[in-house]
């Protein structure tokens, strides 16, 4: 796509020049969200707006989202107007787009753009609060769970072997129901003295299992525990604003399930929270400023600058029918082999799973074992999933479908489990 010299100069949304005529192809029919999560010739629609390989059929799209034709054509116009205004971009109208994307987030996030700051990723942006954390002192304690991202569960060891405060881990119990994770907390914060730091996962990205957040950073508030918030993989995915979540601190992608380039993602300080957080190696210029939070040096712009397309395309099929639309792929496949000694590692509660969900075969419940029926179903079925380990019972195949899947793509997961000798 070439864009005008006006348009590179304005920053009009490159997501109205380059493809309005997708925006309306994505804009769902009448109907719930339940009702159009089941419309099929919609979802091919929706479909036509990616680019993927019909050489196998990808259930493992909880490594990062791909970008819908809106938001590639406006990556590609974005990395070449940096290949040609260079630093002149980066010193001058860069920082305004920025925080014109900044604020545009965070008001759908339902927060202010000062209590946000980008980063190349929700890895980055979680090691940057988790390392700057200022509130730890000898002798307390930090704590994680098996389901927590295994980076933050580096990065609380790192930070308490730093301080001399000592790591406590808790075991989310199977089969998760809400009020046993509720419970499990509860007893894991009662019976850790001076623990002072929590990591929480939303939506964890080990089985999918969502968890009642505004519930636990509840007790954990009133027994003077900070919570850092994982919703790398819930914001997009699942329909909420972070004030639901009451969370001070949080950690974002946007190259899941927004669907931004690879390289976009952003922490969340709430404003009175700003100073437990030390500015990233010890950069004082700003240390008002939550960017000084965040430092990536040189980096490539484009996709921050690509944002904006992906929440166009967001906004236009909706976050509530983006949630039902996954959590009905979820539950096809799910039901269809309810009949098989299949473990699924999700409940039937709505509120704790959408469309991310692993499953354990009996006996298969080692690396090896998960990873040879991974590959089963590559070699054999053209299925594309992914083992996840760091279970206490052990490891699990995770399956994450996306908009571009298909009804029959999840019946051909549910048709291939079935062929597997179990």
């Amino acid at each position: 796509m070439t864009l005008s010299r006006r348009a590179m100069l304005t920053g009009l949304p490159l997501s109205l020049m380059a493809a309005p005529a997708a925006l309306a192809a994505v804009r769902p029919p009448a109907g719930t969200p339940q009702q159009i999560a089941r419309n099929e010739p919609f979802w091919r629609t929706v479909a036509g707006q990616f680019r993927v390989s019909p050489d196998f059929v990808n259930l493992e799209n909880g490594y990062f989202g791909s970008m819908p034709e809106p938001v590639r054509l406006a990556y590609h116009a974005h990395a070449d107007r940096l290949n040609a205004e260079n630093s002149r971009l980066l010193r001058t109208q860069y920082r305004q787009s920025a925080d014109e994307i900044a604020a545009r987030v965070a008001a759908l996030l339902g927060v202010t753009k000062e209590e946000i700051a980008f980063t190349r990723g929700g890895t980055e942006a979680l090691q940057n609060l988790i390392t700057g954390y200022r509130r730890l002192t000898p002798g307390d304690a930090v704590m994680y769970a098996d389901l927590d991202f295994h980076t933050g569960q580096s990065a609380l060891n790192w930070l308490a072997a730093r301080h001399g405060a000592r790591v406590e881990r808790l075991t989310v119990p199977e089969p998760a129901t809400r009020q046993a994770v509720l419970d499990a907390y509860e007893a894991a914060l009662t019976r850790t003295p001076r623990l002072r730091l929590l990591l929480l996962s939303h939506l964890n990205n080990i089985t999918g299992l969502v968890a009642p957040v505004r519930e636990i950073v509840a007790m954990a508030r009133a027994k003077g525990v900070d919570v850092i918030v994982d919703a790398a993989h819930s914001w997009g995915h699942l329909d909420f604003t972070l004030p639901a979540l009451d969370a001070d601190f949080a950690v974002f992608s946007l190259h899941k399930w927004m669907g931004a380039p690879l390289g976009s993602g952003f922490l969340y300080i709430r404003k009175d929270r700003l100073p437990d957080i030390d500015p990233v190696f010890g950069d004082d210029t700003q240390r008002a400023d939550i960017r000084s939070r965040v430092h990536s040096g040189t980096m490539d712009v484009a996709p921050i600058l690509s944002v904006g397309a992906a929440l166009d395309f967001h906004e236009t099929l909706g976050a509530p029918v983006k949630e039902a639309r996954l959590r009905h792929l979820r539950d096809r496949w799910v039901h269809q082999v309810s009949d098989l000694p299949v473990e699924i590692l999700t409940p039937e509660d709505p509120s704790m799973y959408a469309g991310m969900t692993a499953f354990r075969l009996p006996g298969r419940t080692t690396e090896a074992g998960s990873t040879a029926v991974v590959d089963h179903l590559y070699d054999r079925h053209r299925i594309f999933t992914v083992r996840r380990g760091g279970l206490a019972k052990g490891d699990c195949v995770r399956v994450t479908p996306a908009l571009f899947t298909a009804a029959a793509d999840v019946d051909r997961l549910a048709a291939a489990l079935r062929e597997l000798k179990i």
